[in-house]
């Protein structure tokens, strides 16, 4: 994660605040509240509202009184008063929006009891709060150490020191109680601060801690959802979900938190559909419910005599046939009311072959080599073209000696002419010395 007030590392990645306080717009943070009361201008003779939301390690907020009337902005270092000593947190909102926060989480001005904010953080506090966010890390790895040696069914998820280093929070999660008394006295003498400890669920501790869901998003936990509602399997039932604990978990190890946020949508449009155990009464014999499309209206039925054999019915058809049925009588077949499916054929046609598996498997045919031509049938060619005097020459002849030559005579082979070698000079002749 990064903001626009994040460094950058030399190629380029930002570094992000880690949640640590850091970054300047809160954009990094976890559990942000949009201020849109900001640029609203308040009425005349009214005061703002002297109560700001104070932001600590991951999404631990609380509410503070600015008594000093502190010019605040959000993401100002401020140094707050704490049960023992101090803390360093940031400011995360302002303004009117943080009465409606209080009001919403019931925190009343009246009956709360709440704590000051002494100034805004100097460089000492500062540098002095990072040095125990650097120290959390191992302080965690330490402890889990501890409990192991101790055999404790416990796991320590995070560590948060207090800004003034006088005090430590170990947050973590047991299915049973635990006797840590030991593990106290231990990590006491370890890092020489005071200790508390401090429960959490398994939903608070991915909510602290964050990731990425199955969706590819990040945690609602942790980025806005506050209050934890319990879910049920009545929920996976209702959206027609497969009772798959692996998949219907997360990453607590409890039920989707999102499994009930279409739950509502979904109880609505099951109104509309009749009762799943009712049969539908045929001649040829009882259907019973299969399956159903709840947006696109479709219910599936099928005979007791063939299961695997589904047939599919709009929603107005199976009413139809569900008011037949209530007069006592039966329609012929369910097949009548189903809704046939057309399958469209593709527009383009197989022209090089390119959807053919085993086109790569034919071997190529050799071509057929062509017979060379004879040097007779040149001369004989070159007969042909002579002009037209000869054959009228050579009909007159066959009628006069009663010969009949066409295409069915024979032709004499023809015979090559040897070489005329008298103007050439003799080898041996030359070779001789003369007399």
């Amino acid at each position: 994660m990064g903001c626009a007030t994040c460094s950058n590392k030399i190629d380029g990645v930002p570094n992000g605040c880690k949640s640590n306080g850091s970054c300047g717009n809160g954009g990094c943070s976890k559990l942000t509240t949009f201020n849109w009361l900001a640029n609203m201008a308040l009425p005349a003779n009214t005061e703002i509202f002297n109560c700001v939301e104070v932001r600590f390690k991951n999404g631990r907020k609380e509410f503070f009184i600015n008594a000093d009337q502190f010019s605040l902005y959000e993401g100002d270092i401020v140094k707050v008063e704490a049960t023992t000593g101090y803390d360093v947190g940031v400011v995360c909102l302002t303004g009117e929006l943080v009465r409606l926060q209080m009001q919403k989480k019931n925190i009343f001005l009246q009956k709360a009891d709440l704590k000051k904010i002494h100034r805004k953080a100097n460089e000492n506090d500062v540098d002095k709060w990072l040095e125990g966010r650097a120290k959390e890390t191992e302080a965690m790895l330490n402890a889990r150490a501890v409990a192991n040696e101790l055999r404790l069914k416990m796991k320590i998820s995070d560590v948060e020191y207090q800004g003034d280093l006088s005090k430590a929070v170990f947050y973590y999660t047991a299915d049973e109680r635990v006797d840590f008394r030991d593990l106290i006295r231990k990590l006491a003498d370890t890092f020489k601060v005071r200790i508390e400890m401090k429960q959490i669920g398994a939903r608070q501790e991915a909510g602290r801690l964050g990731g990425i869901g199955s969706c590819g998003r990040e945690l609602c936990c942790s980025t806005w959802l506050t209050d934890f509602r319990s879910v049920s399997t009545s929920a996976a039932r209702y959206q027609q979900l497969s009772l798959n604990p692996t998949k219907l978990a997360g990453q607590c190890g409890k039920l989707k938190c999102c499994l009930n946020f279409e739950l509502d949508t979904y109880v609505d449009e099951l109104k509309k559909f009749p009762d799943t155990k009712l049969k539908l009464k045929t001649k040829k014999g009882n259907a019973f419910f299969q399956k159903m499309d709840i947006f696109a209206n479709k219910m599936w039925y099928s005979y007791q005599d063939e299961p695997y054999e589904f047939i599919e019915m709009t929603l107005d058809r199976v009413k139809e046939v569900i008011a037949i049925n209530k007069k006592e009588e039966k329609v012929d077949s369910l097949k009548d009311f189903s809704t046939v499916l057309v399958e469209e054929k593709p527009d383009y046609e197989n022209v090089v072959g390119q959807d053919d598996l085993t086109r790569f498997d034919k071997q190529m045919k050799q071509k057929k080599r062509r017979p060379k031509k004879k040097s007779g049938n040149k001369s004989g060619q070159g007969q042909s073209q002579q002009g037209g005097n000869n054959k009228q020459a050579q009909n007159k002849d066959n009628q006069n000696t009663g010969e009949r030559k066409g295409p069915s005579a024979k032709k004499k082979p023809f015979k090559k002419r040897r070489p005329n070698n008298r103007n050439k000079p003799n080898k041996d002749a030359q070779s001789k010395p003369t007399e």
